[in-house]
């Protein structure tokens, strides 16, 4: 190899380094926002499910208050809002839905809040 041949290649393994750090970090980021996604789903599930479950018992009686209300309260103690809350015709179902921040931006990416909804209450009665 000569002189010329050798000055031409200086810096080529910096440029390959610093695009596989590059690719690496953007991988990293990605795993990162999927985990962060998850986390959230799954929070809301489990949110919509406590809530709803809180509000059946409030709305049979077991519980005293206002049903909706009950779902507000454990929904916000999991770290969840309340969208909706409605207590179905046979007056001790209840149907909710919650939505849990999504807490992770990187590169100015902001993501949609994840959302669930549960229905808690007697079962449907039903003929044969």
């Amino acid at each position: 190899m000569s002189c010329a041949e050798f000055s031409s290649q200086r810096g080529s393994s910096t440029v390959a380094a610093t695009a596989l750090v590059i690719a690496a970090l953007l991988l990293a980021a990605g795993i990162l926002a999927w985990s962060a996604v998850t986390r959230a789903a799954m929070q809301a599930a489990s949110a919509a499910d406590l809530a709803a479950l809180a509000a059946a018992d409030t709305a049979r009686g077991l519980r005293a208050g206002d049903p909706c209300a009950a779902a507000g309260l454990l929904a916000s103690a999991n770290e969840a809002r309340l969208e909706s809350c409605v207590i179905e015709a046979d007056g001790t179902t209840v149907r909710v839905q919650v939505s849990v921040a999504i807490t992770f931006s990187a590169l100015g990416i902001e993501f949609p809040a994840a959302s669930a909804q549960a229905r808690a209450g007697a079962p449907p009665l039903t003929r044969h």
